[in-house]
């Protein structure tokens, strides 16, 4: 199939959307490095931080972007999967590309992806093309430093063509089984691959599988590691209007007095962790395994990292607090509304339900919540909804616009067994599921104990946020 020759962006958005999507994965990083070396190898112009893991990958990143953007540097930031627009995917300097210098970077690299079609004798997926697309935009900007979010995975998922200066491991669970594993270890062997030779690996806590599979994939590399909870980590954690106020320990020293605008322990954590990837960068990162290839041999115990020489990676307080005081990650519990509040929350297993319910416990004091939930049927769906089950007085279940999305009258007969078949509501549309979640929790006329969260996936937050007319923020 010839690829399509098309000159704007509703035709390279369709033309995108013909492909493979994210989910029907052949996993090999093989065609997009085929591709990126047609191109050229744009992903090797500037150093990259390389986000992996199963909850926070995006709020991480995000965080990360936040202050590198903060130190005065052109960035780029790949994300997924969007809540709005594919265009949100590829960011230049905070901001999602336009629709002219999307349609661009399609074009740059259209006459080469019938080339990788016919070679391999299976087509580009989506994501792949949308990763190579980010790669060559990042390499015309240019931009300082890339900030690459995993989609899933990592050995051989298509962002894993770069060589990363610093590699960051979010909590690992379980998620994606079909692909990455049943266990924990499958799933951190995979999620591993980023760590590269000489890299410096920033650790999120991980259950201790995962950790101890982290660490000997650290040492054969070998890289140094920082871990969250001994070379970096969160000192204190207090509650504020709006968010939470932190007091954190870096690689290089402590930072105090610095305000989130996100809700949740989990959130402190991957600002801690943020904090200490842009400290590692910001240390001589891309040279820093100079000193570890000499120190360590594979298989040996990976080096701590200590920081940067004369402590060239110690951040300016002030650009933290500012940095960190702007991050926003949209759909993560995010308020849309007051009277009765409305959160959206992407969710979609039960490790990332669990932190989205001991949140709701402890920096909302609601009185009632109901809950809009519609999800993807091939996740742990019982799982999320007995996390959900404790604090949520009455559940809608519904269906998102996405073609993997548990139909309602299944998902409403699953939630029947945990919630009892009273508390459960079926609603066919997402739209009227959302009206009625909102009736149910100004039954009350407590506006102010009332919530509504609306989660189960990035899908569902993405189109709660078009329904509810969501500005961009």
């Amino acid at each position: 199939m010839t690829e399509p020759q098309v000159s704007d962006y509703p035709g390279v958005e369709a033309a995108l959307r013909e492909r493979r999507v994210e989910w029907q994965l052949d996993p090999t990083i093989d065609r997009v490095r085929d591709l990126v070396d047609l191109l050229g190898s744009p992903q090797h112009a500037y150093p990259v931080i390389h986000v992996a893991g199963t909850n926070g990958k995006t709020s991480t990143a995000r965080m990360i972007e936040t202050l590198l953007r903060e130190r005065g540097l052109r960035t780029g930031l790949i994300t997924s999967p969007e809540l709005r627009s594919v265009r949100e995917r590829i960011a230049i300097d905070g901001e999602p590309i336009g629709e002219e210098a999307f349609v661009e970077a399609y074009q740059e690299i259209a006459p080469y992806i019938d080339m990788i079609d016919d070679k391999h004798g299976v087509r580009l997926s989506f994501f792949e093309v949308v990763t190579a697309m980010a790669f060559s935009a990042f390499a015309d900007a240019p931009v300082d430093v890339a900030v690459v979010e995993v989609g899933m995975g990592g050995t051989w998922d298509a962002t894993n063509v770069v060589d990363a200066a610093v590699a960051v491991l979010t909590p690992i669970s379980v998620d994606h089984t079909r692909y990455l594993g049943d266990t924990i270890e499958e799933i951190a062997a995979e999620k591993a691959g980023i760590i590269k030779e000489g890299s410096i690996v920033v650790m999120a806590q991980q259950p201790l599988a995962a950790a101890e599979v982290l660490l000997r994939k650290a040492a054969e590399a070998p890289a140094m590691v920082a871990r969250e909870g001994i070379e970096f980590g969160v000192v204190e954690c207090d509650l504020a209007v709006g968010g939470q106020v932190l007091t954190l320990k870096g690689l290089n020293g402590g930072y105090d007095e610095i305000f989130l605008p996100l809700f949740g322990e989990h959130q402190a954590s991957n600002a801690a962790c943020a904090l200490a990837a842009v400290e590692a960068f910001a240390g001589g990162a891309a040279t820093a395994g100079e000193a570890n290839l000499d120190a360590v041999t594979r298989g040996a115990a990976p080096v701590p990292y200590e920081g940067g020489e004369g402590g060239e990676g110690r951040l300016d307080p002030r650009l933290v607090r500012t940095g960190l005081a702007k991050a926003a990650s949209p759909g993560r519990l995010e308020v849309v509304r007051t009277g009765p509040t409305v959160l959206l929350d992407a969710s979609h297993n039960p490790a990332g339900m669990e932190a989205t319910v001991r949140t709701l416990t402890e920096a909302f004091g609601f009185t009632r919540l109901t809950s809009v939930v519609a999800v993807a049927e091939d996740k742990d769906v019982a799982g999320m909804l007995e996390h959900l089950e404790p604090v949520v007085e009455e559940l809608v279940v519904t269906r998102n616009s996405s073609p993997r999305s548990m139909p309602p009258e299944e998902l409403g007969e699953l939630a029947e067994g945990i919630f009892g078949v009273e508390r459960v509501h079926v609603i066919s549309r997402l739209d009227d599921a959302i009206d009625q979640a909102i009736a149910l929790a100004e039954e009350t006329g407590e506006y102010r104990g009332a919530g509504v969260l609306i989660t189960g996936s990035v899908v569902t937050a993405g189109d709660a946020r078009v329904m509810l007319r969501v500005d961009d923020r």
